[in-house]
């Protein structure tokens, strides 16, 4: 088999070439501006079949601040389009074959974002039906909809931001999130969308619990448009909900002058915020669930009037939302993933438009700062324009401020969702099984030219980083962590070694299986340049007695192994590139991959299984061998079993990245729980 996979290397790479890498474009100013010298809006233009319209001039404009008209001094088009892009890569389904694994996403720095979306599912006002149709939606979109450059997060607003609700690229964290999104009982909606008649219950109770989870969606909203402040370019939130009354009480005062609040942070942030209602058409009539007994013929006959009424008070918030952002409502629609990628080629391009207001605009006399109205008119006959409707006369703060200390600049890299540049860092957690349970074997990269060495009197060269590492669960909530400082006295012999970086181990146990996401810092104490890293990890339930395997390292064979169990400290190693912890091997190169299979079936004392390997190259399968059995002779425990392999490179194998997935099957397990696989990423240079 491995004969096979190296023959076919070579026949590879004789067959493609090494694609082009395309530099990233230059982003322009996209930046909402509002202070004393310069308001900025973001305004879409469609024909009236619903397509952008780009080739608009500032005369084609008018723009009207409290209905006085504006002198537009500063205009111009952002294309941030993916339309013509290719869908994102996805690999080629084998028959009979386990799922392809996905495409290893790399953490997005940001000047490389070309658009930014928060999927805000309302699961506290979301009926039970609804949810399903959400989470296909999602899961859609992830698929076919997703494109590479996009920063994604999918939240709960009866849930907290969890690790796995982070802005991401990974998709892998995405799909975790979306199986978390459940119905929620507590929330302000029931089963369906309409209560039966007669289900009985507490009107005055329902309506304020009803108005304070909606107080609770628009908290959610606000702390993610918060967040998104500091993202560069523009932003969508996209709200699913069926059930946002926002002005329907005598509160409504309140609520209005917090929705208004909310959509002057949107206006400052950059954010345009789209609402689907994922009802689709409802039947407003009577149905099977209703109880009509003890109502009279005209209160029967009043019960589709009601619904109706009702169904538009429960859209009331989400239209304003939508409204005064810029965005869009979707409703009557059965056609969820349609409405998500109608949102997504509205996010394609906009008309960023200036003007600099009148002093009066940001006069703060009074104390209380005034809402002033902005419309954005369009001259062209038959065309529509969405823009955001107005703003607080206070002035946008300058730049954030730079976090000073320790604490402050770990604490920001940790939350933030882009990785840094300033410290190279490279981090590889691999999920494994030792004699005292499930824990993370976790390797760290750190590029140590990045780091600044100072002289001492001795001749040695020294260095001190600190190192920071949080593990977070589903909840959000961290699990496991680690922070140390390490302070580096290198030998004036050691410093060529050390110019190829540093690895650095540590072990995490696992308290219980799911879904994790591990971050690390790396700081430098002397110049306070900071490294980041995060990696999406599934810790599968041994304890479940089915057919387990732990994650795979790869390595060139003469590299240094794996840390022990529990070890941790600095690792020596002649080459990082060719260690588990980089993965980074050169053509020609002998290359070694392991793995522990758990809870294999015994008959007489022995398993029987084999194993299948399959190679990836940019999502596309490239090889899959024939399944080959494994062998076990001589290993003292049966509950642990040690597989693996070595495969040669060929001499002129294509460069690029590759995933190495393997397959195994137990032919004395049941056959639902027979197969399971394991994958690993690695470079070719």
């Amino acid at each position: 088999m491995l004969r096979t996979l190296l023959a076919f290397l070579v026949a590879a790479a004789a067959a493609q070439t090494p694609p082009q890498q395309t530099p990233p474009p230059q982003q322009p100013d996209m930046v909402i501006r509002i202070n004393v010298n310069l308001v900025q809006v973001d305004a879409v233009v469609t024909d009236n079949k619903g397509q952008p319209v780009k080739d608009l001039q500032p005369e084609d404009f008018e723009i009207l601040q409290d209905g006085k008209p504006q002198v537009i001094t500063n205009f111009s088009f952002i294309t941030l389009g993916s339309r013509g892009a290719a869908p994102a890569r996805k690999a080629v389904a084998v028959k009979g074959a386990p799922p392809a694994p996905p495409v290893p996403a790399a953490r997005i720095r940001a000047g490389e974002v070309k658009r930014t979306v928060a999927l805000v599912v309302d699961d506290i006002g979301l009926s039970f039906e609804s949810i399903y149709q959400v989470r296909e939606s999602l899961k859609k979109f992830v698929d076919q909809q997703m494109q590479p450059g996009d920063l994604v997060a999918i939240i709960r607003t009866g849930a907290g931001i969890g690790a796995l609700q982070q802005f991401t690229s990974d998709k892998r964290m995405l799909y975790a999130a979306i199986d978390h999104i459940k119905y929620n009982a507590l929330g302000r909606v029931g089963i369906s969308s309409f209560a039966p008649l007669g289900s009985g219950g507490n009107t005055d109770v329902d309506n304020e619990r009803a108005q304070i989870f909606s107080v609770g969606t628009l908290g959610a909203i606000r702390y993610v448009v918060d967040g998104l402040r500091e993202v560069p370019g523009r932003k969508a939130v996209v709200l699913f909900s069926e059930n946002l009354k926002l002005f329907r009480d005598e509160g409504s005062n309140r609520v209005q002058d917090e929705v208004r609040r909310l959509t002057d942070a949107a206006n400052r942030s950059s954010v345009v915020i789209y609402s689907i209602d994922p009802r689709g058409l409802q039947v407003r009539g009577l149905t099977a669930a209703d109880d009509t007994r003890g109502m009279s013929a005209a209160d029967i006959a009043n019960v589709p009037m009601q619904r109706s009424q009702d169904e538009y008070d429960s859209r009331e918030g989400l239209v304003v939302l939508a409204h005064e952002t810029g965005g869009r409502f979707f409703a009557n629609t059965n056609d969820i993933s349609g409405a998500v990628k109608a949102v997504m080629q509205d996010t394609e391009g906009y008309y960023l438009i200036g003007y600099h207001p009148n002093a009066e605009t940001f006069d703060q006399k009074t104390g209380q700062p005034k809402f002033h109205r902005v419309a954005v008119r369009v001259k062209r006959p038959g065309l529509r324009v969405r823009s955001r409707t107005g703003f607080f006369g206070t002035s946008d703060r300058g730049a954030p401020p730079i976090p000073a200390g320790r604490q402050q600049q770990i604490a920001r890299a940790l939350t933030s969702p882009f990785a840094t540049g300033d410290i190279h860092v490279r981090l590889t957690p691999l999920f494994t099984q030792g004699p005292k349970g499930s824990y993370l074997n976790t390797m760290l990269f750190i590029d140590s030219k990045d780091l600044k060495f100072t002289p001492e009197p001795d001749g040695k060269q020294k260095a001190v980083i600190d190192v920071v590492a949080i593990t977070f669960g589903d909840n959000g909530q961290p699990v496991d962590s680690t922070d140390r400082t390490f302070t580096f006295h290198v030998p004036p012999e050691g410093m060529e070694a050390l110019k190829r970086g540093l690895l650095y181990n540590v072990s995490h146990p696992v308290r219980k299986p799911g879904p994790y996401q591990m971050r690390v810092v790396v700081r430098d104490a002397d110049t306070e340049r900071i490294g980041s890293a995060s990696q999406f990890i599934e810790v599968p339930d041994v304890s479940k007695g089915r057919l387990t395997l732990t994650s795979m390292l790869v390595r060139e064979r003469q590299a240094v192994a794996p840390a022990a169990e529990g070890a941790e400290g600095q690792i020596a190693a002649p080459d990082p590139d060719a260690t588990p912890a980089v993965r980074i091997f050169k053509q020609g190169e002998t290359v070694l991959y392991g793995y522990l299979i758990l809870n294999a079936k015994l008959e007489a004392g022995k398993p029987n299984l084999e194993s299948t390997l399959r190679l990836f190259r940019d999502g596309k399968a490239v090889y899959e061998g024939k399944p080959s059995p494994l062998s076990f002779d001589g290993q003292p425990d049966m509950k642990r079993l040690v597989a693996g392999g070595t495969f040669k490179l060929a001499a002129a194998v294509t460069p690029g990245d590759y995933v190495l997935q393997v397959t195994v099957t137990d032919r004395l397990a049941k056959e639902k729980y027979g197969s399971t696989s394991q994958w690993i990423d690695f470079e070719v240079r």
